[in-house]
């Protein structure tokens, strides 16, 4: 049984079905502990009640620290300032849990990850961290940092002292911005091979998680995990469509990764839909120039300004 968490609110309940639903095919025994970030998430996702899912509902746990958090930060600045909390609440929880994994809600599982797991075991770690392995037309680990909070697993116990250090260092400062070499709750990584050499195991194998910015570098096939980085739900014309991401793809990355992914945002969107939940356009279309059709099942249409790619569901 690997334990699984993420965090996300009602917008973005469409990548957290998506990202569910890739877990049901791919990972044999598994629970994925959702922190809710706003009631509405808790309220529909516990109407569907999905098996292998236990939520975590933000407002019936979160500190009078988190609180006052809240008011000081945006939302998305706050969401990342609880990312170092979400492995204690779910250790919490539930002491039977001696590993989770924190994931973003935005990544989508294609094979089985015990090949990652069972790198991380053979570490004798007790933190698994991830390169974001940029190409090198897309390097901006200077300011987004060397390590990708996407996938990170944490074991019960002696992986404490990385977690609250981290906890403590987003408390005091996590923004939006870059300043002081620092960059929300992610630059705060890079040193960590370093600071907690005898914790901290850094994927060697990058080509199991990849994301947009290195879909030019590796082979996508490789992959057991994408990062779709930057895709966002838009309304135009009464349609459904995606904004895919600002980073060049490979035509056989788009046809092999974004359509299946597209197929699970579409059941997503489907099943909150017949649940009476009104899905919500998380970015605004701008000015793109027709392309092509692809995806009949899908009814999609392309829109591009080079690099950025948009298709309709």
């Amino acid at each position: 049984m690997e334990h699984f968490v993420t965090l996300f609110d009602s917008l973005f309940l469409p990548q957290g079905l998506a990202l569910y639903f890739s877990m049901q095919r791919n990972v044999n025994q598994f629970t994925l502990w959702i922190l809710c970030v706003d009631d509405l998430s808790y309220t529909v996702l516990k109407s569907l009640n999905l098996p292998n899912m236990h939520l975590l509902n933000l407002s019936e746990i979160e500190t009078e620290t988190l609180k006052k958090l809240k008011e000081e930060r945006t939302k998305g600045e706050y969401c990342w300032t609880l990312t170092p909390f979400v492995p204690k609440f779910v250790f919490d929880a539930d002491e039977s849990v001696k590993q989770v994994t924190y994931l973003d809600a935005d990544v989508w599982f294609r094979k089985d990850p015990r090949p990652i797991f069972e790198e991380f075991s053979d570490s004798h770690k007790t933190v698994l961290i991830t390169d974001h392995a940029f190409a090198p037309e897309n390097d901006k680990s200077a300011l987004a940092g060397q390590y990708c909070v996407q996938f990170m697993t944490f074991r019960r116990g002696s992986s404490e002292i990385v977690r609250s250090w981290w906890q403590d260092r987003c408390v005091e400062w996590c923004f939006n911005r870059h300043e002081d070499g620092k960059f929300g709750d992610q630059k705060y990584l890079d040193d960590w091979p370093v600071r907690f050499a005898d914790e901290v195991h850094v994927l060697v194998n990058k080509e199991l998680i990849l994301a947009p910015w290195n879909a030019t570098r590796f082979p996508y096939g490789n992959s057991i995990v994408w990062h779709f980085h930057e895709l966002r739900i838009m309304r135009r014309f009464n349609r459904w469509q995606v904004f895919l991401c600002g980073y060049r793809l490979p035509p056989v990355v788009i046809q092999n990764i974004y359509e299946p992914y597209l197929k699970d945002l579409t059941k997503a969107i489907d099943l909150l839909v017949s649940a009476g939940f009104s899905v919500q356009a998380q970015k605004t279309i701008g000015h793109f120039s027709f392309i092509r059709n692809i995806l009949s099942s899908l009814r999609p249409i392309i829109f591009s300004s080079a690099p950025k790619h948009i298709i309709s569901l």
